[in-house]
């Protein structure tokens, strides 16, 4: 049985077959990238760098590095030529499946990583289905005591409260993963 968590969104609507897929990435290099079993979890490149092979090969173009042309960019605003005028960083797109990928780490919750990731995804070109990995827990040290974040559960409240209200409907599907 794996250790990874996850969850779809809306709650009505039958996972999609590519999300298992990504979550069956998470799983397979569940040992190397736990936040629940390492004692101090990894950051969100070392994260991205450990299961970037695998979601290449099932289509994802992944964010290489830190550098400008290592980066993955989707559009929010066109101006004259075509040309993006606004543009946001993702950490993954599969062109396919109009799918984006953010992996988090550390700020997922308490940097409020997870909000910064809903809002800009709801403006991105041709996004219908994001992916969302967060840590399941966030260990850190508040004056000398050790503390843990429960990342995933907050995430996935949130994420529950804002697909289950009546006020608005966000535009794409998403998956959250907890590793």
């Amino acid at each position: 049985m794996t250790k990874i968590r996850f969850a779809t969104f809306p709650r009505t609507i039958k996972p999609k077959d590519f999300s298992l897929e990504v979550v069956k990435v998470f799983e397979k290099h569940y040992k190397n990238i736990s936040t629940v079993e390492l004692p101090k979890g990894l950051d969100s490149d070392t994260v991205l760098s450990i299961v970037r092979n695998d979601l290449e090969q099932i289509g994802f173009e992944i964010e290489k590095g830190k550098k400008k042309d290592e980066k993955i960019y989707r559009p929010v605003f066109f101006g004259e030529n075509a040309q993006a005028t606004v543009k946001y960083e993702i950490d993954g797109f599969h062109n396919d499946w109009k799918c984006g990928l953010e992996v988090e780490a550390g700020r997922a919750w308490m940097g409020n990583a997870v909000y910064r990731d809903i809002v800009q995804s709801l403006v991105m070109v041709e996004l219908e289905h994001l992916i969302l990995a967060v840590p399941q827990t966030y260990k850190y040290k508040s004056k000398g005591k050790d503390l843990i974040s429960r990342d995933y559960e907050n995430a996935r409240n949130l994420i529950d409260t804002i697909y289950n209200h009546s006020r608005f409907q966000l535009p794409y599907d998403l998956t959250l993963i907890g590793y």
